[in-house]
């Protein structure tokens, strides 16, 4: 088929044939389709929309673009989860070994930091040794002995989404519906799962931070998910405020392993969400008949210390630390600067984004692709939305590498904040369950 009339039928409304949409896919994946062509059909998509059956063909045409695993030794149901970023957010790294723990197969494909916000990978990758671009063998021989591993996609899985990815990246389409869910499922589908959650995230350092765009995504993912064959949930949680209490990739991973090793450690939110989210998981996966049964399951993964000796075995079976319980050997930034808060009050709203923006400006995130991060800074001690706080008083601790970015972060924490004189409403964490 040509390309040309591909385009020229989606760009003038057309639905389009699965084997035009097939047609699309190989030919990003061979070369055959130049990046002129993909731009402009990836414009014409994000003009003119897909309904759930072509966008359920298109997350089909991407993932034959490449590899698609199985996983016949499986243990368990092979599940996962994906959020659509967040300030804070290090829920990965905790729910995975939590399913593995309660018997599922976790093979966690996981991405970078975009934007404000941070990413698994790089969380990960805190850690000195810790590899996430492994072979096929390495990553089946770390599910058999761990339940799961949190890595990187391969070149192999998904190559036509790939290109196309870079392609929005500068064609000004990312914020496409269709393609942000081919995009999502594909790299999911290719992964081989029998059971899938998605954390769709709405709010101030959310990247769809209106509700009904956010509703509109979580339903296209999980509509489109059914109609190519993948069991999914989504759950609308809330970014109107950092999720726990820190945001940078050590200081979030270190989080994250005292999570799991502390009771005291587990900052509320975080795990409200992480049960709600490894609860839809487990009843997906036949693990558990309902959502009590499942949260209580989780909930002994944690107190029985089961799920953090997961994380330490995928940790060390990866190229991390031997122990990383005990010495996760982290790196720590030289400079750590408390933000005075300007006024007493009660902390009434925070502008999530501009935090995760100062984390990325500290050098914890990157301003263009393939920037080397400073894995040690970023923000602690995070005060949530609804304290009481004095002047003077901490609202965050920020870890930096040098006093002038110290004295930038300070300035821009204390301007994300919002200081009243009474507590506002309290947004609801979780905002809606979204299933077909």
């Amino acid at each position: 088929m040509l390309p040309a009339e591909i385009i020229r039928a989606k760009r003038d409304g057309q639905v389009l044939t699965a084997e035009a949409i097939e047609d699309f896919a190989q030919g990003l994946a061979d070369g055959r389709w130049s990046d002129a062509q993909a731009g402009a059909m990836a414009m014409a998509i994000c003009w003119r929309g897909m309904g759930v059956a072509e966008t359920a063909a298109l997350t089909e045409a991407f993932t034959r673009s490449g590899q698609v695993l199985a996983w016949p030794e499986a243990g368990g149901p092979v599940l996962d989860k994906h959020s659509t970023g967040g300030v804070g957010d290090k829920i990965s790294l905790m729910l995975a070994p939590m399913l593995a723990a309660c018997g599922a197969w976790v093979p966690m494909v996981s991405g970078r930091g975009l934007g404000h916000t941070g990413g698994t990978l790089d969380k990960l990758e805190a850690l000195p040794g810790y590899s996430v671009d492994v072979d096929e063998a390495r990553l089946r021989r770390t599910l058999a002995t761990c339940g799961c591993a949190i890595v990187g996609a391969s070149a192999g899985l998904a190559p036509a989404d790939r290109r196309l990815y870079a392609i929005r990246d500068v064609t000004a389409t990312v914020e496409s519906v269709p393609l942000i869910t081919a995009s999502i499922l594909s790299k999911k589908r290719a992964a081989g799962l029998q059971g899938l959650v998605l954390d769709v995230k709405c709010g101030r350092g959310a990247f769809m931070p209106a509700l009904p765009d956010a509703r509109a995504l979580a339903q296209s993912l999980v509509q489109t998910a059914a109609a190519a064959g993948l069991p999914a949930a989504a759950l609308l949680t809330d970014m109107n405020q950092v999720l726990g209490t820190t945001a940078g990739n050590a200081l979030e991973t270190a989080d994250a392993i005292a999570f799991l090793t502390d009771a005291a450690a587990r900052e509320p939110r975080t795990l409200a969400v992480t049960l709600a989210l490894g609860a839809e998981l487990l009843r997906l996966g036949g693990l558990a008949p309902d959502a009590a049964t499942a949260t209580a399951a989780l909930q002994r993964s944690l107190d029985s210390g089961a799920a953090a000796e997961r994380l330490a075995r995928m940790v060390a079976a990866l190229g991390g630390p031997a122990d990383v319980l005990r010495d996760a050997r982290l790196p720590r930034a030289p400079l750590q600067r408390a933000v005075p808060a300007p006024r007493t009050g009660v902390l009434q709203a925070c502008d999530v984004r501009a935090l995760g923006l100062a984390v990325v400006a500290l050098g914890g995130g990157r301003r263009t692709p393939g920037t080397a991060i400073d894995p040690r800074v970023g923000l602690a001690a995070l005060q949530p939305l609804g304290s009481a706080v004095a002047a003077c008083d901490a609202l965050a601790v920020v870890h930096a590498a040098d006093e002038d970015a110290a004295a930038a972060a300070v300035a821009a924490v204390q301007a994300a904040f919002t200081i009243g004189d009474s507590a506002a409403a309290e947004a609801p964490l979780i905002v809606e369950r979204i299933v077909v």
